[in-house]
């Protein structure tokens, strides 16, 4: 049963390259793709069940024990994770069948995302550290690909730009595992952790440690290192902006929630600067989301503050804010998918993501509108929605831990997040109906916007039956050994 964690990885590695050799059909490629990602999600909610009732789950790849071969993890936070991309990707192309230009889907659109869905779901299962740096390969490739599709000057001059913060992270990637291998003699994540506590020199970890909170922090876009975000995503098209937006930065996330769990939890320095980091992140990424009109930028900078506040929460280190984090980065990922496709929605409506030429779209589109405000109140935390109850948790977690100036900044993020969305709602949909509002067809384009909305607010009304998932994803993190255990068989 244990080889059942590597299809979430294989399946769409499959069907990359199936769909490669039939990229002229895209009606194939468009059926082909979902059936491929449904299959996956099934097997993905027997992976779920497994881990709950069997504990984590391994696959020693090649025969080879840990640590000294490669070795797949499937513990219940990286399955919910898998779980929730597999869903938000199924939601972006239902979405990119009508809401992406038949040029671009001609250019292996189909076949890149499964390609960027192995690098993500890799990232997300590997127990192994260089590995980990592998997958962030295969899916910064798919994504720079991706990104370029389409080949207009704004994209190729933003693909640039996220091609040379990439390959700079890649670069202090790769420098960061030497250092942690030439201090412990592993690239296996159970055996590090195992060995970096009989480590003497507190100092080389420490350094080690800021090391790799720059590579992830890169990737994951917190403060000082998210500059190269909002121009870099606003260049893309909506159905991948989506997909860039709901996952590409929650690795990044992933990635240090991983990392500092299993080697530095011991640091208290280093968990004290990744909270001040945080804090400083929610703030810019507030004050960003309410300084623009473009519903595109304010929803991006929206995500800066959202990786913050989980972020704030994992830094916190005890069992509420932990359980907290993880529930707000699931409702994060799929709300955040929902809001980029619905703004995407008011684009093609519209032809512009300017607030100003986009008003009163509520006389000819009130479901479209109704559907904006639930996901906008969701996002910011108002309950009984799914943002309230992570938020809740982490804001209880910092209260724990005295920490009042961080608390309050995540209620204070709470009001000034709601405050960018719902200025989309109040200008985009209210007032004198715009020029630029024409009466087009939709429903296929708001089906997936639906489907997410929906999730959303089942996972914030029916919370208690995810919070024992996450409660024992958030107990794994904070209790090491058991990972360690489970993949060193010890």
């Amino acid at each position: 049963m244990s080889n059942l964690i590597l299809f979430p990885i294989l399946i769409p590695l499959l069907t990359g390259i199936i769909l490669i050799f039939f990229y002229k059909k895209i009606i194939l490629q468009r059926i082909f793709s979902l059936i491929s990602i449904g299959v996956s999600i099934i097997v993905t909610l027997k992976i779920i069940d497994t881990i709950k009732t069997e504990g984590i789950q391994t696959v020693n790849l090649s025969n080879w024990d840990a640590p000294f071969g490669i070795t797949i993890v499937s513990d219940m936070f990286s399955a919910l994770l898998v779980l929730t991309t597999n869903i938000i990707a199924f939601a972006c192309l239902i979405f990119s069948f009508k809401g992406l230009e038949r040029e671009r889907e001609n250019y292996f659109f189909y076949a890149i995302v499964q390609f960027l869905l192995v690098g993500v779901i890799g990232a997300f299962s590997t127990g192994d550290i260089f590995n980990l740096f592998v997958f962030f390969e295969v899916m910064l490739m798919a994504s720079y690909v991706l990104l370029v599709i389409g080949n207009t000057k704004n994209q190729l001059r933003e693909t640039v730009k996220y091609i040379i913060v990439n390959v700079v992270a890649s670069a202090l990637f790769v420098i960061a595992v030497a250092y942690i291998y030439s201090v412990v003699g592993s690239l296996n994540m159970a055996s590090i952790s195992e060995r970096i506590s009989e480590v003497d020199s507190y100092g080389i970890l420490t350094v080690i440690a800021v090391l790799f909170l720059i590579v992830f922090g890169l990737k994951g876009a917190i403060f000082p290192l998210f500059f190269w975000l909002p121009g870099s995503y606003n260049a893309a098209p909506i159905p991948i902006l989506a997909l860039f937006g709901a996952l590409l930065t929650k690795v990044g996330v992933y990635s240090i929630t991983r990392v500092y769990s299993l080697f530095f939890y011991n640091d208290p320095y280093v968990f004290s600067l990744l909270s001040i980091l945080a804090i400083v992140t929610i703030i810019l990424g507030a004050i960003g989301s309410l300084a623009y009109n473009d519903v595109k930028k304010i929803i991006i900078y929206n995500i800066v503050t959202a990786i913050g506040v989980i972020l704030f929460g994992f830094s916190t280190l005890n069992a509420d804010s932990f359980t907290g984090s993880i529930f707000y980065l699931l409702h994060d990922m799929i709300i955040k998918g929902a809001l980029f496709l619905l703004i995407g929605v008011m684009i093609y409506i519209t032809g512009t993501s300017n607030l100003k030429y986009m008003s009163g779209l509520m006389k000819q589109y009130p479901l479209l509108a109704w559907a904006f405000l639930i996901a906008a109140v969701s996002l910011a935390g108002i309950p009984p929605l799914s943002g309230f109850v992570g938020k809740l948790l982490i804001i209880q977690g910092g209260f724990e831990e005295s920490n009042y100036i961080g608390s309050f900044i995540v209620v204070l993020s709470s009001l000034l997040v709601l405050l960018s969305v719902i200025k989309i709602f109040v200008k985009g949909f209210w007032g004198e109906e715009s020029e630029n509002v024409t009466k087009k067809p939709i429903k296929t384009l708001l089906f997936p916007c639906y489907l997410l909305v929906v999730l959303s607010v089942l996972i914030g009304i029916g919370s208690e039956v995810l919070i024992p998932y996450v409660s024992l994803a958030a107990e794994n993190l904070l209790q090491p050994e058991n990972y360690i255990h489970a993949v060193l068989k010890e």
